[in-house]
């Protein structure tokens, strides 16, 4: 696991300034390779071969070289093949296949590869420039292309140590509105760019080529096999990709929560052999909110680990500027929180941590699918729709709550905006109700005059109908976009700069794109089977976790900003959201951030989900735009 950065033109300065700001991915070791046509940099944290495994790692003719960050899981088997091929390896890091399997198959090498990666590789005969990601995109890798320059780096402060003209990207502060993070290959700043998921690049002769060598596929099978064949499968997918994550000289643990993610990669632990493993649980200890303390316990003392508890305060949110600057972009996920102060005391005992990302985007684990598949299924008829949105409004709030267990708290505003999804005919427009913290009309309101006229009428709903909702199973268009879109840009960005601010490597067994393509073939009645979630997930872990466990009801991991609000945070970010600075900086209306304050106690969760977004992009851009310190 390390930090990457280079640029085409020699520089030895500004490589070494690029690794100083991003040391916390790597700091371990640190390497460089200059040539008349490009600069690399990288910092490294050890995991394989801690003494041997030095970069840029070349091959015997020293004409290829290879920065690297993430692990390739299976370079065991890939050298096997390669030394059959008449290579000679000479360090035991799985970064050496990357060097010899780009000899052998060129810029195929890739499809050869099952991790989480961003490789550089200059080939010097060629004057070329070869990058990738991995298929899921669990690491990050930026680029800067104008004038002939071309920089990248795994984060975007690394690309603005040269002097990169800080321009918001409002296009991205639209998509940020609506998505809570940005869904687009653009990011925040205007001309740095995201290089997708499963796509390559390449550079040479002053020519850029950017092209995907894999593509997620959400198609359910329609064959009629039974439940028990793919709980099977998924079995055994799972326990190779969890012993597949095994692989690390040094110590290594998990990031457990209550539910049935995390706990069945400790299972699956288990049934590896593994003993003494590390957990790690957070907890809030508010009332109104479902801790993750006591189940996480049971399957800790359930499977002997060594388990290790923290607690989250509302005064955690003063670090929340330092947790701005390692997110790179603004994201509204405050789950950042937990997962930054959890990876800082993790670094105490381990240097690895297997967490259970991707599991829900998989097998459909979120509320809002059972929403919208109850939506389409029993509220077509416009009649229905009109009057199951007037029983939503006049119904008391510990009605609504059996359904939604924080519907009382998402008040006035919320019931309104629920009331609307259940109105609206359309799936795509729906959809985007359910999960965004800004609707359309929102945004009207809150973004000022001058943003407004520059965006035009582009819509979210653009972004889901040209590439995500094409099938006619609408569980399976919800889970390519939250695979696409939220998965990617949210909790991942959001696990690998939290870990890696930590000096900490986080891995995703469900990840996994043997697991993702199986997972894609899976009925989706075997995934949302009724009103149970996860359902072949359940049946695939039947015998690997208890039934305590496997019959838990699913329970969304909820950070408590709500009740923060009444515990310093919205003096906080009202001191932060200002009237004359919002004027200044001319993107917000004041008058409707104003409204948001004074209706806070009406609907505080829904508010705060709104104040908390503004409040991280207010950061952001102090920090980024307006270089405060």
């Amino acid at each position: 696991m390390c930090g990457i950065v280079g640029f085409n033109w020699e520089d030895k300065v500004l490589t070494r300034k690029m690794c100083d700001s991003i040391v916390h991915r790597g700091p371990d070791d640190r390497a460089y390779y200059h040539d008349k046509g490009v600069s690399l940099g990288m910092d490294r944290l050890a995991i394989i071969d801690l003494k041997k495994g030095l970069y840029p790692v070349t091959n015997e003719d020293q004409d290829v070289f290879v920065m690297f960050n993430g692990e390739i899981y299976n370079f065991k088997e890939v050298r096997s093949e390669l030394e059959k091929k008449g290579h000679r390896f000479v360090t035991n890091t799985d970064a050496e296949v990357i060097t010899y399997g780009y000899e052998e198959w060129g810029t195929d090498c890739v499809k050869k590869f099952n991790g989480m990666f961003a490789i550089a590789l200059w080939d010097a005969r060629k004057k070329l420039l070869f990058l990738a990601r991995d298929r899921m995109g669990v690491k990050p890798l930026y680029y800067y292309w104008k004038n002939g320059k071309f920089i990248f780096a795994s984060e975007i402060k690394a690309i603005l140590e040269h002097p990169v003209a800080r321009n918001v990207n409002l296009q991205g502060l639209s998509w940020f509105l609506s998505f809570r993070c940005n869904p687009s290959l653009e990011t925040m700043f205007e001309g740095i760019f995201k290089l997708a998921p499963g796509h390559t690049l390449i550079l040479q002769n002053k020519k850029l080529t950017i092209k995907p060598y894999w593509k997620q596929v959400i198609d359910p099978d329609t064959d009629g096999k039974l439940v028990s064949y793919y709980a099977k499968q998924l079995h055994d997918l799972l326990l190779k990709s969890v012993e597949r994550r095994m692989m690390s000289d040094v110590p290594l643990g998990v990031y457990l929560s209550s539910g049935i993610d995390s706990s069945g990669i400790v299972g699956l632990m288990s049934e590896l052999g593994i003993e003494n493993v590390k957990t790690f649980t957070v907890g809030f200890g508010e009332k109104h909110y479902t801790d993750e303390l006591s189940m996480a316990k049971f399957t800790a003392d359930h499977f002997n680990t060594d388990h290790h508890e923290i607690w989250v305060h509302a005064d955690t949110t003063k670090i929340l500027p330092k947790i701005v600057y390692h997110m790179d972009e603004p994201m509204a996920d405050p789950t950042s929180i937990p997962t930054y102060l959890l990876s800082k005391e993790a670094k105490k005992k381990v240097t690895v941590v297997l967490t259970g990302e991707g599991a829900d985007e998989q097998f459909a684990g979120y509320p809002q699918y059972k929403f919208m598949m109850m939506k389409g299924k029993y509220f077509r008829h416009p009649i229905v729709r009109s009057a199951l949105k007037l029983g939503v409004q006049l119904a008391p709030s510990w009605a609504l709550d059996k359904a939604f267990r924080y519907a009382s708290s998402l008040g006035k505003a919320g019931i309104e905006r629920v009331s609307n999804f259940l109105q609206n005919p359309s799936d795509l427009q729906a959809y985007t109700q359910v999960i965004g913290h800004f609707n359309e009309e929102e945004k009207q309101q809150v973004l000022s005059e001058r943003v407004k006229k520059k965006l035009g009428t582009f819509t979210p709903e653009q972004i889901l109908s040209k590439q995500h909702f094409q099938h006619k199973d609408l569980l399976a268009n919800m889970l390519y976009f939250d695979n696409q879109v939220m998965l990617t840009e949210n909790l991942l960005m959001k696990v690998d700069k939290s870990t890696m601010a930590a000096s900490i490597e986080a891995r995703e067994p469900y990840l996994d794109y043997n697991v993702v393509e199986f997972a894609g073939r899976i009925p989706s009645s075997y995934k949302l089977h009724g009103m149970t979630e996860k359902w072949i997930q359940r049946k695939a872990l039947s015998n690997t976790l208890p039934k305590e466990v496997l019959q838990r009801k699913k329970t969304h991991f909820f950070v408590p900003i709500d009740s923060w609000m009444d515990d310093g945070l919205k003096e906080y970010a009202h001191s932060i959201l200002d009237e004359k600075t919002l004027k200044k900086q001319g993107y917000f209306e004041p008058k409707y951030i104003e409204k948001v304050f004074d209706r806070l106690n009406d609907s505080k969760l829904f508010y705060t989900r709104q104040l908390w977004c503004l409040l991280n992009f207010q950061l952001w851009h102090e920090r980024y735009i307006e270089k405060q310190p």
